[in-house]
């Protein structure tokens, strides 16, 4: 196999959302807060499952998994993003693009996958109520979660070693805040066919396969809640799995909008303002949508908050 970047380039020169000078300072307050308030929403929810007892069930282990993918994915490109402002640089090395590429590529997939599975957890506590211990045994909950863990380990680093493979000329601008995958195999001065079929395929074999399993649970939940007789019934069973629908429409109607829009070289940098909100946006809103939608979720909040708060008072 070729070896790539042998052309010399040592770094790439990420152009952003903007190159006016004067939103440089808004942006990085924008982007500061939406990191922090993603960033300490995630970890509110993994430390309150933790700390309360009565969490510790299938659905809230994928959801711990979930908003620590969420915060691994706001720490691969904003943290970078915010410093290149407060600096004045548009540079990222060559490494550390490969180091993006290769995390961004992991927790994306990871979300995919963890959806899923929340997906067929609310499946089996709706459909099988009876079997639902039996069904979603500790065993099972974890050989889900190692098994996403493992397939989107390999499936980023497939794509980060397709990309040394390239070599790259003069052109080293990329119109986004962060080194997006498809933009970088543009740069290419290697044909990059190969690179832009297994995009195209494994994308679309670790995309579909993760949505038909979330699309067949609903279809059966949706089928399930409408033979319920009463209406109570019907609002309570919905009611269970309001959350988890919010974050999952979130999530794919924000990755539809960016990568299945046709693309146009004159529209670079309209698609990076776009790709915020399946990149920022949402791993910020989830943590909110869970906590906010969920009362299980916000007693267990306030538990834990007040514990903080008396140990700090007791200091």
């Amino acid at each position: 196999m070729e070896r790539g970047n042998q052309t010399g380039i040592s770094e790439f020169l990420l152009l952003g959302l903007s190159d006016r000078a004067e939103q440089q300072e808004l942006l990085f307050i924008l982007f500061l807060w939406m990191y922090l308030l993603g960033f300490l929403g995630s970890l509110f929810i993994i430390l309150a499952i933790g700390s309360d007892p009565h969490l510790h069930t299938p659905m809230y282990f994928f959801l711990t998994n979930l908003s620590l993918a969420d915060v691994c994915l706001l720490s691969t490109t904003v943290p970078n993003m915010l410093v290149n402002i407060q600096t004045h640089s548009k540079s990222i090395s060559y490494a550390g693009c490969l180091v993006q590429i290769y995390f961004f590529f992991l927790f994306i997939s990871l979300d995919h996958f963890l959806l899923t599975g929340m997906a067929y957890d609310r499946y089996v506590a709706i459909c099988h109520p009876l079997h639902y211990t039996t069904i979603m045994s500790p065993w099972l909950c974890v050989l889900m979660v190692s098994g996403s863990w493992i397939i989107s380990s390999l499936y980023a680093l497939t794509h980060t070693l397709m990309v040394l493979r390239l070599s790259f000329c003069a052109d080293n601008k990329i119109h986004h805040f962060f080194c997006e995958p498809t933009q970088i195999i543009k740069l290419s001065c290697t044909d990059p066919l190969i690179n832009e079929v297994l995009l195209f395929v494994l994308g679309a074999l670790l995309g579909l396969g993760p949505l038909t399993g979330l699309l067949f649970s609903y279809n059966r939940i949706f089928s399930t809640i409408l033979r319920i007789p009463s209406a109570r019934g019907r609002y309570k069973a919905f009611s269970t799995c309001g959350s988890h629908l919010s974050m999952v429409s979130l999530f794919y109607g924000t990755g539809i909008g960016v990568y299945f829009v046709p693309r146009s070289p004159h529209m670079a940098r309209k698609e990076s303002i776009v790709s915020v909100m399946y990149s920022v946006v949402t791993p910020m809103l989830n943590p909110f949508i869970y906590s906010l939608r969920n009362k299980d979720m916000k007693v267990a909040l306030r538990k834990f908050i007040s514990k903080k708060s008396g140990f700090f008072q007791r200091l």
